[in-house]
């Protein structure tokens, strides 16, 4: 269109791990939130050969924001193509490339570049682009090239593990107790409070104080993204307990012929570096997968149970046989 006038950014950075790797990250778009620190959850809405559509929710300038892209793959080349499907506003359409550039066995440069085009203000104002998905390119660099480096031990580091409860209930009553968090404190063991903020319906921000197996109450911070009639919710956490650089998660509420299953799942990339200081010298990996599914374990167990108690003890449930 006349007038627009069309916008590139450019980031790179220099990673010491494989171009393999690297590009691993980027492709497993679904992963994104365990390892970059601004993204909280990526749908995989449609997926055919090496082209699929998603869809992200951020964390940027402070704010819950989310958007729809799609890409083509090349893993060939290490090449990934994106356009957002729309364009965040003002913009009249933004697109990109992720391209990882070998530089030996064990290092590569990775480039990342945003092109987008917005259209001029009235009587010839400067256009005022604001913020967009691209502003928070530098630190989603930063976050690749530290989980990339760790890769000869990246497996140690995640831990992903579920843990599960029957319920002789309605599935709504169980999703409304797991959605209406700031009911929490008194009912589950672990949480001493809760702060909720829900600006829009379904993407809620929580801030809560949670009392760990060491009797020490600690305060945690995540968001949370709803979808009712899929009786799904899903986190991550933004200020993550000692040992835990990222913690992600699902609530799933499955009804059956004998009653409800409830699922939590929940995945931790370990911060490697808090290992000795909080297990004492010698500690490593394996010892902190040990405490950490214990703990966060029994504390998924104590929302289940009080999930459960809400369901049962709301409604008089005859017993199915």
């Amino acid at each position: 269109m006349a007038g627009e006038r069309i916008h590139r950014i450019a980031h790179e950075t220099e990673i010491a791990a494989p171009a393999g790797v690297v590009y691993g990250l980027i492709a497993d778009a679904e992963s994104w939130p365990l390892f970059l620190s601004p993204a909280v959850h990526v749908e995989l809405l449609d997926f055919e050969a090496h082209e699929e559509r998603i869809r992200t929710w951020a964390v940027l300038d402070g704010a819950v924001r989310c958007w729809i892209s799609r890409r083509v793959l090349d893993p060939r080349r290490r090449r990934v193509d994106f356009r957002y499907d729309p364009a965040p506003g003002p913009a009249r359409a933004m697109r990109g490339t992720w391209q990882v550039e070998e530089r030996g066995a064990h290092a590569c440069r990775l480039v990342l570049r945003h092109e987008y085009g917005v259209p001029p203000e009235p009587h010839g104002e400067a256009p005022r682009t604001g913020r967009t998905p691209g502003a928070a390119e530098a630190e989603v660099l930063e976050c690749l090239r530290r989980v990339a480096e760790r890769w000869t031990e990246l497996d140690r580091l995640i831990l992903s593990f579920e843990d599960e409860i029957r319920v002789k209930g309605p599935p709504e009553l169980v999703h409304d107790f797991l959605y209406r968090v700031d009911d929490w404190p008194g009912a589950v063991p672990h949480v001493a409070r809760t702060e909720l903020a829900e600006r829009e319906p379904g993407v809620q921000r929580v801030a809560m104080d949670v009392r760990g197996a060491d009797g020490v109450v600690r305060p945690t911070e995540s968001v949370r993204v709803c979808f009712p009639h899929a009786g799904r919710l899903v986190h991550k956490q933004t200020r993550t307990p000692p040992m835990v650089a990222a913690r992600t998660g699902e609530w799933q509420v499955l009804p059956d012929t004998s009653g409800v299953l409830v699922v939590c799942r929940q995945t931790l990339l370990i911060r490697a570096e808090e290992i000795e200081p909080v297990l004492g010298p010698g500690a490593g990996p394996d010892e902190a997968r040990r405490r950490l599914r214990a703990e966060l374990g029994q504390e998924a167990l104590g929302v289940l149970g009080a999930a459960r108690l809400h369901a049962e003890s709301a409604v008089g449930v005859i017993p199915l046989r």
